[in-house]
């Protein structure tokens, strides 16, 4: 068998033949192999590179998303920091204010605040002596029993304006008119309502109150309350008057401590502005052991102000 092959070219110039050999055949083959396997290589790695330059533009673009958010989430973040840090200066004012409250009202009710004590901690000692002064006021006689206009005769040695003879004035004679309302001064226990013979004070109330102390309220012209009742600092008791030995429309208050007479003025004085002032000026009562005897109580709503006293801001206003 012949190794070659022919090849006949046909053209103007007419027939022409060439003979190839078989290896060149076979070389002819392989270079068209190749160069088809180069191209399809070739067009391969431009798909693949088309597919890979995609994929990074899609990386590309999900990173500027990403960049594009992250950017905002600071903004966002920057603006809730400078909200936070002007929310924390207001906090701080607010807190320096409650701080310079706090002190007047430590001042007020007596406290020393010590540098270690937390805002907190002075709150609570605040709130606590503060619970428990409210207690012994609402236990114990304090402010007017009338809308306070003076006195005509205080408490001490006096010459009697009936009897005309010196004698000691247990009470207060306050100034009122006649059919001045009158107010329980403290929570008790009414234990005389009505007319007293004996004591010349006509229409009388006596109101049994904790720890030890009575309070009087003489010359009334009707007394409201029946004895054996309860009352509340507050309550409406009588209205003024100028019955038994009285030379003219007024109030005698009084209170005693163990059935011992003590000055009045004190009590009628007293209120959460000047709290100290009646343990110095009143020496007969031990105040230390009623306080520490009291400290565990508490009043869930005493009364704030009576209303004899809110006639009497009322009448000043005017």
């Amino acid at each position: 068998m012949d190794n070659h092959f022919t090849i006949t070219i046909n053209d103007d110039n007419g027939v022409r033949q060439f003979n190839l050999h078989q290896i060149m055949k076979k070389s002819i083959l392989y270079v068209i192999a190749f160069i088809f396997s180069v191209g399809f290589m070739a067009v391969g790695t431009i798909l693949y590179l088309n597919y890979e330059v995609d994929a990074i533009e899609d990386r590309r673009q999900s990173m500027e998303d990403a960049y594009i958010t992250l950017k905002d989430k600071n903004i966002e973040l920057d603006n809730n920091i400078k909200n936070t840090q002007l929310a924390l200066i207001e906090k701080k004012k607010e807190l320096s204010q409650v701080s310079d409250s706090l002190s007047e009202i430590e001042t007020l009710i007596g406290l020393s605040p010590v540098d270690e004590m937390s805002l907190s901690e002075r709150v609570s000692a605040t709130k606590l002596n503060s619970e428990h002064r409210a207690t012994l006021m609402q236990f114990i006689p304090s402010g007017s029993p009338i809308e306070y206009r003076g006195v005509t005769s205080k408490f001490g040695y006096r010459i009697h304006p009936t009897l005309n003879r010196k004698e000691l004035h247990r009470g207060l004679d306050m100034k009122a008119g006649m059919n001045t309302p009158v107010y329980a001064t403290a929570d008790g226990i009414v234990e005389w309502s009505g007319f007293h013979k004996k004591s010349g004070f006509g229409n009388l109330i006596i109101l049994q109150h904790n720890y030890g102390f009575r309070a009087y309220y003489g010359h009334l012209n009707k007394v409201v309350i029946k004895s054996g009742k309860f009352v509340k600092k507050g309550d409406l008791i009588a209205y003024t008057g100028n019955s038994g030995m009285s030379s003219g429309p007024h109030l005698h208050y009084e209170i005693r401590f163990i059935q011992r007479a003590v000055n009045p003025f004190q009590f009628v004085k007293w209120s959460v502005t000047n709290y100290n002032d009646i343990f110095e000026k009143e020496k007969k009562i031990p105040w230390q052991s009623l306080i520490t005897a009291t400290a565990h109580i508490k009043v869930p709503k005493p009364t704030q102000t009576l209303p004899s006293s809110q006639l009497a801001l009322q009448s000043r206003g005017r």
